[in-house]
């Protein structure tokens, strides 16, 4: 009973402290890891509340998460191929297909490492590999990959949560996040969907709101994006009159200030909600708040074998930023340093 407590309690705290922040601003980097580790809390209160058969319910647990850690590497290959012959061969393209080749690298050296040791038939034999540069070369890079990985799910898992919360449904604007368009003027399944999604919204609400498709004119379009996305809303029912076009910006950065600005011109109750792509949510959410804008992230759906290199595109370029790179690397060096250490000790 008392170990239940003691679970239970702890599952409890986290839960509580990711709620507090979570709450405060979805976008801060920090809702990630505490999501996480609330998430992990509640495993050892499982195991509790399984009473005699947590022991089972452990290896289980195990079990799943070894056989999970074997798939994700062909997984990944196999989307990366079906992504380039959907979608052509360019470098965004082939991130799932790298990343699934560097994890299948990673888990290789790992299992060569240990086998290695494995069939080492001596003591001095066992003590010589374990020195070794090539076996130090390998645990260091599984370990990196490893790290990396889990950084990388524990993104995800955010960026997924983020999707399936509960929101409210009586907003005052729909700021649409624009996407280039085709052959000049012509809307791309990604726009579309994200369209779609802002119709769909704007018919559950009980007070239908103000849409703004936001995007200027490109170099190579003919129309603005906004312009675009404006027929093609008028087309689907929406009125004229609820539609207000951003027709300056450039980038999704853009997208959000000179929508805010929009905001700003009109009287009024402001709640708002941000339409763009399921896995373009965090980041999107990011920008909103750098410019003082607050609203509730919602994704619109994407085909399922172009998410994950989507995904991986939207984890690089957050850790691109240069305090949450210092923050990855922090991590990593330290973790670089313990194995070298414990290795040539």
């Amino acid at each position: 009973m008392g170990s239940l407590i003691f679970t239970g309690g702890f599952a409890f705290v986290c839960w509580g402290i990711f709620q507090w922040f979570f709450h405060r601003d979805r976008s801060r980097y920090r809702n990630c890891y505490l999501l996480f580790i609330a998430l992990c809390s509640l495993i050892p209160l499982a195991l509790d509340l399984a009473g005699p058969r947590g022991n089972q319910m452990a290896v289980m647990i195990m079990q799943t998460t070894l056989v999970v850690l074997l798939i994700v590497p062909f997984f990944l290959i196999h989307n990366g191929i079906v992504m380039i012959r959907k979608e052509g061969l360019h470098p965004a393209h082939m991130l799932s297909l790298f990343l699934g080749i560097l994890v299948f690298a990673g888990e290789a050296a790992m299992a060569a490492v240990l086998i290695a040791f494995t069939i080492s038939p001596d003591y001095e034999t066992y003590w010589q590999i374990y020195h070794s540069l090539p076996s130090m070369a390998g645990v260091m890079f599984s370990v990196t990959v490893i790290y990396f990985s889990i950084s990388f799910v524990i993104f995800m898992i955010y960026t997924v949560f983020l999707q399936i919360i509960p929101r409210r449904k009586d907003f005052d604007f729909v700021i649409i996040n624009g996407a280039g368009l085709l052959r000049g003027d012509q809307l791309s399944r990604l726009l579309k969907d994200r369209l779609d999604k802002a119709v769909s919204v704007y018919r559950k609400d009980p007070t239908p709101p103000k849409l703004i498709p936001s995007g200027g004119k490109g170099d190579d379009e003919t129309v603005s994006e906004a312009e675009a996305m404006k027929q093609y809303l008028v087309e689907q029912g929406i009125p004229e009159e609820d539609i207000l076009i951003e027709d300056r910006s450039k980038t999704t950065y853009e997208n959000l200030a000179y929508s805010k600005a929009i905001l700003d011109a009109r009287e009024g109750r402001k709640y708002t909600a941000l339409v763009t792509s399921n896995y373009h949510v965090y980041r999107a959410l990011r920008y909103s708040h750098k410019v003082g804008l607050a609203c509730t992230g919602i994704g619109s759906r994407v085909a399922f074998y172009y998410w994950p290199s989507a995904l991986i595109r939207e984890y690089i370029a957050i850790h691109a930023e240069p305090k949450h790179a210092l923050i990855f690397f922090s991590g990593w060096l330290p973790l670089m340093g313990l194995i070298y250490l414990l290795m040539r000790g």
